[in-house]
């Protein structure tokens, strides 16, 4: 089977993939197995040096990197400069403190000695999304590479030449053959994958359709998963708010990624008294992004990642204004091209407020007050995250318990930061990934018991 990689601005081909034979699939996980009994026994100091290496060529090699995320699915060259970046900081992090994270856990019992150590347990498995193509792997990868776990990554077919150049990373870092590898391999596959005696855990990073299906195989098998599926964040501005402040955040936490993340503010519930504020505001900063090539160093705005994707949120878009919603900005689409969409007077029932939708589209919803505001927020199937947007923050702490998502963030877009845990609720999965949770997910916390 051939894979194709198509750049989505200009529809022209990027790169082309030969997917792996049974045979070399075979070899691959073997491979894997073998690494793992000598890369677990690298002293951890070693293993760490070798995760900060790679990132110091992440940064060496920024520009190659950029431009291959850019090419493959459409984000503006800027921000995938960032993207680079940022895995660079996740490998420093776990570099810098991976063997505190992985230091026996000493716990005071009737015992002589009691305390728990740390070991790796395998292969661990990585399906990953296009929509941060470096990133989404190098959160997984520095963690689960420093923990003394072989890693093998199935990413998306669009991006296979972001994850050919991820696995140079490692091998040009110096990390034994085999500790990392990348498998081009179709979805069929991933079963026999992971029931392979080498793989002892799946991560996945994708559609709840996705998550859902790798569960069922990795339950089957008797296997570990981590699962960081949709969200439908909620952007929630007290009439108190700094508007200006809460405008130029908001328009950042919709738009950036052309919206295609899943951590995207994608319900903006604003307290009534400032709707009309707020939204006026939010429209003129959002028509005043730039839209084109995303190569161009001023492009704010390019295409989705694909066509089916556009066509998916035109028609949430179209269902949405069918049912009421007051069509404020953009909505028209050209093949992976969506204009950036405000949608304003969203109510419950309509796709703009019930679904995720991945793409630049904004939901304006009224609330009649703060209470009103945090019952329509958890009225949602997804729990990855909240923001709340006011100048009384020791109230705004005070209604965390309100909110059942992985994150709550005060004056401030939901984001990932490799020194907190991440990861969500309900059906945006379960498990965390980044800081200590992260590093901890896949190893085997194993009790040692000493009695005199």
């Amino acid at each position: 089977m051939e894979f194709k990689s198509i750049n989505p601005y200009n529809n022209q081909q990027v790169g082309n993939y030969t997917a792996l034979t049974e045979v070399e699939l075979d070899k691959k996980l073997s491979k894997s197995q073998k690494a793992f009994t000598t890369w677990r026994n690298v002293p951890i100091a070693e293993r760490c040096a070798l995760i900060k290496k790679a990132g110091q060529i992440l940064r060496n090699h920024v520009e190659e990197y950029a431009k291959m995320i850019t090419l493959e699915m459409g984000k503006p060259i800027a921000e995938s400069r960032a993207e680079v970046n940022k895995c660079a900081w996740v490998c420093d992090y776990y570099a810098d403190n991976g063997e505190t994270f992985l230091a026996n856990e000493i716990i005071a019992t009737d015992a002589a000695q009691s305390f728990v150590k740390h070991d790796p347990i395998g292969a661990v498995l990585a399906i990953m999304p296009w929509n941060f193509p470096f990133w989404q792997v190098f959160r997984f990868a520095a963690p689960t590479l420093i923990a003394g776990n072989t890693g093998l990554l199935k990413h998306a077919p669009n991006v296979f030449g972001s994850a050919k150049l991820i696995e140079e990373v490692f091998t040009k870092a110096g990390v034994p053959d085999g500790v990392f590898q990348n498998l081009i391999v179709h979805h069929e596959q991933t079963e026999k994958i992971i029931a392979h005696t080498a793989v002892q855990a799946v991560t996945l990073t994708g559609s709840e359709r996705a998550g859902s299906a790798v569960a069922e195989i990795a339950g089957k098998h008797i296997k570990k998963s981590l699962l960081e599926l949709g969200g439908n964040n909620a952007f929630i501005v007290w009439d108190d708010a700094d508007i200006d402040a809460a405008v130029k955040t908001a328009v950042v936490a919709r738009m950036l990624n052309c919206g295609q993340s899943c951590i995207a503010a994608k319900r903006f519930i604003l307290i009534e008294r400032i709707y009309d504020e707020f939204v006026t505001k939010f429209t003129q900063a959002v028509r005043a992004l730039n839209a084109g090539n995303p190569l161009d160093e001023d492009t704010k705005v390019g295409p989705l990642a694909r066509k089916d994707l556009a066509d998916q949120l035109q028609k949430q878009v179209k269902e949405s204004v069918k049912l009421g919603a007051e069509l404020l900005l953009g909505g028209h689409q050209k093949d992976c091209y969506h204009e950036p969409t405000i949608l304003g007077n969203v109510t419950p029932g309509m796709p703009a407020f019930d679904q995720e939708t991945f793409g630049p589209l904004a939901a304006m919803i009224k609330a009649k007050d703060i209470e009103h505001a945090f019952a329509l927020s958890e009225q949602s199937t997804y729990g990855l995250g909240v923001t709340v947007f006011t100048k009384n923050i020791k109230k705004a702490i005070s209604y965390a318990d309100k909110v059942s998502d992985g994150a709550y963030f005060i004056n401030e877009l939901v984001k990932s930061d490799p020194r907190l845990p991440f990861g969500g609720t309900k059906k945006s999965g379960y498990g965390r990934e980044l800081s200590k949770d992260g590093i901890l997910e896949f190893v085997n916390r194993k009790t040692i018991y000493v009695k005199n």
